[in-house]
């Protein structure tokens, strides 16, 4: 593979900036001697963009602000999004759920005057760190919103809903009250509010500062091994199913503030073996479901069915070969599914609610009865 070939792969913006600099760096260097550079001289090679297309790229919102876009929005605004679009996977409350650490919490009236959240200091026994707790630029918080959320179709909020949702969040930190409007014209006046704005700190060798005396050696040494490297480490041992449960369910023993990441050992492990499935609905269907995959590409882009389901491993949400083992017997299971996919659910998977679809009954048809194909394979 050639090294253009390489660079291909690499995001878009990646490649288009590194033309960008390597034509300027082309134009930089002294013409051949006698001969002119003109735009004749390199053909094919590029332009440098234009202050409209870098607009496009330059979307960051800095610590100072920078970049932060008009628009305002209320908490009673941002709760109605955050209903619609952000509660499924963070919670009401922003408690969370079993995946994702909760978002408010943990934070107390004291640390809203000092800047400094106390229970992230040495010696404190808070079991779950929340995203309003580490908060220190209130930039962070709002740009990420903008790019990244929702999940399952990051990039898709207004401009106002981004300042509304972050709104709602500081309100459920109690650090906006409730009838606040969140705009650009006072997002530095809440910056002073944050309880942890003064908790940065440059001392962990990430860059040089003045605690390290100038040095520049980094708190992790890096290096890759090239020759006579050592084998790969396999990890053979892990808890037998019946050791499982002896110290209680993991996942109920750090829950100050919402549940947190820990295995719920009242359920068999990933070793545990599965019943093999055989017959049933899926296999009936599985023809069926080989035609058009990508009609069926396109119907999971558009409902982002990946992004909390794998293929044969649970990503939020179960698996997809998950799913037609439990409904393998089920002579209804393509109209049931379907009608699940299209209004969504709770409880049947665990506590991390589906969020409707809005696809039309045939196309939630078309991925049910693929669906139930996975049970066949």
């Amino acid at each position: 593979m050639s090294r253009f070939d390489a660079l291909l792969q690499l995001r878009p913006w990646v490649v288009v900036c590194g033309l960008v600099l390597a034509t300027q760096a082309i134009a930089q260097q002294p013409p051949p001697k006698g001969q002119a550079l003109n735009a004749t001289a390199l053909p094919g090679i590029g332009r440098t963009a234009t202050p409209q297309e870098i607009r496009v790229w330059d979307i960051d919102v800095r610590p100072d602000f920078k970049g932060l876009p008009r628009g305002q929005g209320s908490v009673s605004q941002g709760e109605v999004v955050w209903e619609a679009k952000c509660a499924s996977c963070h919670g009401t409350f922003g408690e969370s759920s079993d995946v994702f650490t909760p978002i408010a919490g943990g934070v107390r009236a004291e640390d809203l005057k000092t800047g400094r959240v106390d229970s992230l200091m040495p010696g404190s026994n808070q079991p779950s760190r929340t995203t309003v707790m580490k908060l220190s630029t209130l930039s962070t918080l709002w740009d990420y919103i903008n790019r990244a959320m929702p999940w399952n179709a990051p990039k898709t909020l207004t401009t106002d809903e981004v300042y509304a949702v972050t709104a709602y969040i500081l309100n459920l930190g109690n650090i906006l009250p409730a009838d606040f409007t969140l705009s650009d014209r006072n997002i530095r006046d809440v910056q002073a509010r944050l309880p942890n704005r003064n908790g940065m700190t440059t001392a962990h060798a990430l860059w040089p500062g003045k605690e390290f005396g100038g040095s520049t050696r980094p708190d992790v040494q890096g290096s890759a091994c090239m020759r006579d490297c050592k084998a790969e480490v396999v990890v053979k041992s892990f808890m037998p199913d019946y050791a499982r449960d002896s110290h209680g369910n993991l996942a109920e023993q750090s829950r100050t503030i919402g549940p947190t990441r820990g295995a719920d050992t009242t359920r068999p492990g990933a070793g545990a073996s599965v019943a093999a499935a055989g017959g049933g609905e899926g296999k009936a269907v599985a023809v069926a479901a080989q035609n058009a995959p990508s009609a069926l590409d396109a119907l999971m882009r558009k409902g982002a069915c990946l992004a909390c389901h794998g293929m044969d491993s649970r990503v939020v949400g179960p698996s997809f070969k998950e799913v037609a083992v439990r409904y393998k017997d089920r002579s209804d299971a393509v109209n049931y599914l379907s009608g699940k996919i299209r209004t969504g659910g709770q409880g049947v998977w665990g506590a991390i609610p589906m969020p409707a679809q809005s696809l039309s009954p045939a196309e939630a048809d078309q991925l049910a009865v693929w669906l139930m194909s996975r049970e066949a394979k």
